[in-house]
């Protein structure tokens, strides 16, 4: 079994006297559970897992019942515990506080892994009753050098189907492929992982915005035209807090404009970027045929996984990730990394595209380094791999 390198970050983090909880967190479908469970197998010591992702466990007791398991496990030494979707539970930060809390007192070496699939929905919990006592490790959606590893992939097969690793084995079956990505991914995302454990007053709404999102990825639209391609229309500060809920769950994103100023940021048009390219083409009906001959299409198949990668690269490292655009004058994204900025043209497309804003961005800040992925510039896969890039 292909393991992700986040895996032996768990597995050393278990390792070392117990000191801080581990809390997993990550979008649906990207081997959070399988990796835990893997690592857990390997681990000197007695484990326990269990699942909150039913509605007959809500409720502290079952915390406490799980817990009371992995003592029990341990029989004075040590035992790991991880509980899988516990956001899902009332009050569950609380309740794990003073478990967690008594074991400290009383000497108990029970190490404790938290999982959730949305680091926006276990955030609250975490930051209201365990401060101090937790680190986050963040799993990301799967690169292109994953999937060559895992899978065999090549570029053209990864920008179509995406990276989920349980729909690999349905690649050799597009409608059955895309109704696994659609009925159990998507769907699940939004109705139990958004519109159950989160209050949104406008659920159609919502929706709407996650397909327009899809279909317009990559495209600067303002709030306002978003308003009126939508029919259960709200207002903009409804739309952002959307996005915002959109891509703590792992689906798709709103980027904003680079300006050097945060305060300007906060009030430009967003850059519609899907967090998995799979989104895209799973509600497009196209074929990989169709899809990837298309040279418009591939090309914003492109521009959305490199997109994709930088926004899960800046999940785990210090770097932020924006657009620019001024006048006529664009810029696909701009990279802020620590005492550096990246001015990043995507060339994705079969037919050459011409980009006059490198220059305009560079005039606007001389400091800044150009980078050029695709045509003549760095490779596609070299980028995507990480061969060659930043």
């Amino acid at each position: 079994m292909y393991r992700r390198p986040i895996d032996a970050r768990l597995a050393q983090r278990l390792a070392e006297p117990r000191h801080l909880m581990q809390c997993v967190a990550g979008p649906r479908q990207v081997g959070k559970t399988t990796s835990v469970l893997a690592v857990l197998e390997k681990f000197d010591a007695a484990t326990h897992y269990a699942s909150a992702d039913s509605p007959a466990t809500h409720s502290g007791a079952w915390i406490q019942q799980q817990w009371e398991t992995a003592r029990a496990l341990g029989r004075g030494g040590t035992a790991v515990l991880a509980l899988d979707e516990v956001q899902k539970i009332p009050g569950w930060s609380a309740d794990i506080k003073a478990l967690w809390d008594e074991d400290t007192r009383a000497g108990r070496d029970v190490r404790v892994v938290l999982l959730g699939s949305s680091p926006l929905l276990m955030q609250s919990g975490l930051s209201e009753s365990l401060a101090g006592r937790f680190e986050v490790l963040r799993w990301t959606h799967w690169t292109l050098s994953e999937c060559q590893e895992a899978f065999g992939w090549d570029l053209e097969t990864f920008l179509f189907f995406g990276g989920y690793p349980g729909a690999a084995p349905l690649v050799g079956d597009v409608d059955r492929w895309r109704a696994y990505i659609v009925d159990s991914l998507i769907e699940t995302t939004l109705s139990r992982d958004i519109l159950l454990m989160t209050r949104v007053d406008k659920p159609a709404l919502l929706r709407q915005l996650f397909g327009l999102a899809c279909e317009y990825s990559g495209q600067v639209l303002s709030y306002t035209k978003m308003l009126g391609q939508l029919v259960d229309a709200g207002n903009t500060t409804t739309l952002a807090h959307y996005l915002t809920l959109l891509e703590g769950a792992g689906l798709v994103a709103g980027l904003q404009k680079y300006a050097g100023s945060a305060v300007r940021r906060r009030g430009s048009s967003p850059k519609l970027q899907v967090l998995n390219t799979a989104l895209m083409t799973a509600l497009s009906r196209r074929t990989p045929e169709q899809a990837l001959a298309d040279t418009e299409w591939r090309g914003r198949l492109v521009e959305s996984a490199v997109g994709a990668y930088l926004l899960s690269r800046s999940v785990t490292e210090s770097l932020a990730l924006n657009y620019w655009r001024e006048g006529g004058s664009e810029v696909d994204f701009v990279v802020e990394t620590p005492g550096e900025v990246f001015a990043i043209e995507v060339k994705g497309g079969l037919a050459s595209r011409h980009h006059s804003g490198t220059a305009a961005f560079l005039r606007r800040y001389p400091s800044a380094r150009p980078v050029l992925v695709g045509g003549d510039g760095i490779g596609i896969e070299d980028f995507l791999t990480g061969r060659v890039g930043l």
